[in-house]
């Protein structure tokens, strides 16, 4: 049975996709897992597998052009099979009937009997009917969304909403795990919250069933049943999008329009904490440069609305201000009580473990088994670098770091050995022309890699701010995808903890990572005497598939040269 593929929302705020690159043709075999096509999002352009195997019979968006989401994409079926009913906008289900017709002889259609005509012809009425039943008008089945290019399963970690909650476009349903990062999740449907399918703190996979929204009172027993068992669910839910939804809430728009706008919720976070604010109210807060933290917001959930900005007083916020910020400082000064164990007795307990350490565990030993790694360890001089900091620490509102310069370091010598930035393939070596990269960030739950795109081009500067702002957003779990994709070289630094040595695992599809030492006080030799001198030492972790010794070992040269003499990465 032909399957639609339509345009995937391969990130929280995508709207439309562009094709760049189509990977299969019209007639070609597809197998569950093959890359159909390289998607541009409004991100990153990221590849797009097919969930469903056999023939490809239909493109519906060419290469180079853009499409919304859900929009028509390809479709996916036996050789040789009809597809003109969805092509002209029906269903999988539609395109049986054509199918089930073909083998039939022109002898046979003669010799059927009027009464058998009349038969089928009442069984496909009775059908559609049936088919339509299974969704009820104005209904939405939500699924768990694939919100990385990576993600399999997702877990829920919030439900914002509850079952019998008005939903409006663009509120946020649920936050939800990734293998990545916490995402909020937004809604983009009107109606009621009728049905949740995953609790807080479960886990599914992307397209199970999320939620259900529809107009309240709409019986919805079955429904996720037989959207699970492959029902006729998923078709309508298109239509729903663009059809019932629309007729129901047209007039309510039409009436509501400048008010919705108002309503709508924007997230901003502060020192840690969610606050919820319209657009309107936030756009005025920043006109009268007031601090949304001291507004209380007399919304739903505790939402800033344009009347709480222009009613608010700061000398009245004061007060209120400092009596909710006792009450959080307590909560957060008192830690959890831990069960007493006797002496000598045998305890442990089990953590469940969350998206993010599984994908860690999962790429880190599929580096370690496939990538061959070896290790080239020099020791820096960086008495110079110390003093260059220093002096460039003294410009206001500027503050480099011993990473910085590191990253810096690596980005120019990257420049100069090329080979050490690439990426191994069964085929092909792909050597990389932009450097781009990505820094070891450690948080509660494990290890995140956020990226410096075109590092090479930035400043000292620019590196240290972005670094911060990166490493600030991967300790929230607010960093997006995008903000994690695309490194060609990797830096972990461990110095900050009084590490000296260490090796780290490539962080694939890159060909080397940095370990970085701290920096160390001790008796060197320079010129046949013996001086205190600051060094410390770096590890270069090579896969030996894509970087040979001598390649590893030219670029740590390159690499000391930039951190003993700093000046030189302004040539």
């Amino acid at each position: 049975m032909a399957i639609k593929i339509t345009m995937p929302r391969l990130s929280d705020t995508m709207t439309e996709g562009t094709v760049a690159t189509w990977l299969k043709k019209v007639g070609d075999k597809i197998s569950e897992g093959d890359i159909l096509a390289e998607i541009e999002t409004d991100k990153a352009t990221m590849e797009f597998e097919s969930f469903n195997s056999g023939t490809l019979l239909h493109i519906g968006i060419q290469e180079g052009e853009s499409a919304p989401v859900d929009s028509l994409l390809a479709i996916i079926g036996n050789e040789g099979e009809d597809i003109s009913a969805l092509l002209a906008g029906g269903d999988a289900p539609a395109a049986e009937a054509p199918k089930a017709e073909a083998p039939k002889t022109e002898d046979k259609k003669e010799e059927a009997t009027p009464a058998k005509e009349e038969a089928k012809s009442e069984d496909k009425k009775e059908a559609a009917p049936t088919a339509a039943a299974e969704l009820p008008k104005g209904v939405v089945v939500v699924t768990m969304p694939r919100l990385s290019d990576t993600m399999t399963d997702g877990t829920v970690a919030t439900w914002l909403k509850k079952v019998g909650d008005k939903v409006a476009e663009g509120d946020i349903l649920a936050e939800i795990e990734t293998d990545k990062a916490t995402m909020e999740f937004e809604s983009f449907n009107a109606g009621t919250l009728l049905f949740i399918g995953i609790n807080e703190g479960e886990t599914a996979p992307v397209d199970s069933v999320l939620a259900i929204i529809g107009p309240d009172g709409t019986d919805i027993s079955g429904i996720a049943a037989n959207y699970k068992k492959g029902g006729a669910a998923p078709a309508p839910t298109s239509d729903a999008k663009s059809d019932a939804p629309k007729a129901e809430s047209n007039e309510a728009k039409s009436d509501e329009k400048s008010d919705a706008k108002e309503e709508e919720t924007v997230n901003v976070v502060s020192d840690g904490k969610r606050i919820f604010i319209s657009p309107l109210a936030k756009k005025i807060a920043e006109e009268k440069k007031i601090n949304i933290a001291q507004v209380k917001g007399s919304g739903e959930n505790g939402r800033i609305v344009k009347s709480d900005i222009e009613n608010f007083k700061p000398q009245a916020a004061a007060a209120p201000a400092e009596q909710a910020t006792a009450p959080a400082k307590t909560e957060q000064a008192a830690t959890p009580v831990k069960a007493f164990v006797p002496a000598g007795e045998v305890s442990s307990e089990e953590v469940k473990n969350s998206q993010m350490r599984k994908t860690i565990a999962r790429r880190l030993a599929e580096s370690k088994f496939t990538a061959p790694h070896y290790y080239l360890t020099i020791e820096v001089a960086m008495d110079d670098a110390m003093k260059s900091r220093a002096v460039i620490n003294t410009i206001p509102d500027t503050k480099v770091s011993f990473n910085d310069m590191v990253i810096k370091a690596c980005a120019m010598a990257l420049r100069k050995h090329p080979q050490v930035n690439s990426q191994w393939k069964d085929d092909v070596t792909v050597i990389h022309h932009n450097i781009s990269i990505g820094v070891a960030v450690a948080v509660e739950d494990g290890l995140l890699v956020p990226v410096l795109p075109f590092t090479d081009q930035m400043s000292l500067t620019q590196i240290g701010t972005k670094v911060k702002d990166l490493a600030g957003k991967a300790r929230t779990k607010k960093l997006q995808p995008a903000e994690m994709d695309g490194s060609t070289f990797t830096v972990s630094n461990l110095g900050m903890f009084g590490i000296t040595e260490f090796t780290s695992i490539i962080n694939q599809p890159n060909s080397a990572i940095l370990s970085v030492g701290a920096i160390v006080e001790k008796p060197v030799v320079r010129n046949g005497q013996i001086v205190v001198g600051n060094t410390m030492k770096v590890t270069l972790a090579c896969d030996h598939r894509t970087v040979d010794g001598a390649t590893g070992a030219q670029f740590l040269q390159t690499l000391r040269t930039y951190l003993e003499n700093p000046v030189t990465m302004l040539a």
